[in-house]
């Protein structure tokens, strides 16, 4: 996927191919997500690449940052749950790779949703051969 004149996607390109992602979920996860954020950034923060302990800003593709819908009790003051997407470390992987960068957003996006669901990495794969 290129824009128009050949330029690479933007933030708002992956933002629209993400909303999508997130609407092919099935529907019982539909009725979880309406107050989950999504942001889409260039790079993580620099907290976050502190936090994390990256080499390097494209050694993270996405981050799920937030409590699982387990959590008995809302949390007083805690911000909004929020999910990551990181925009020019997903294109460099994307250009390496030969899966599309709609599969690529939905996998890293799915995966992060995933923790809010405190779901396994094999839970997570289920899911997302349910989008595919």
């Amino acid at each position: 996927m290129t824009t128009p004149h050949g330029f690479a996607p933007t933030l708002d390109d992956i933002e629209a191919i993400a909303r999508q992602a997130l609407a092919d979920l099935p529907p019982v996860f539909q009725t979880y997500l309406p107050d989950v954020v999504l942001k889409v950034e260039d790079f993580p923060s620099e907290e976050v690449q502190r936090d994390m302990e990256l080499e390097s800003p494209f050694d993270i593709l996405g981050l799920y940052h937030g409590h699982d819908v387990s959590r008995s009790v809302e949390v007083s003051g805690a911000l909004p749950d929020t999910v990551y997407l990181y925009r020019r470390p997903l294109l460099d992987y994307w250009a390496e790779h030969e899966e599309t960068l709609a599969h690529l957003v939905a996998h890293v996006l799915i995966h992060e949703i995933g923790h809010h669901f405190g779901m396994s990495d094999d839970d997570m794969h289920g899911l997302e051969d349910q989008t595919d």
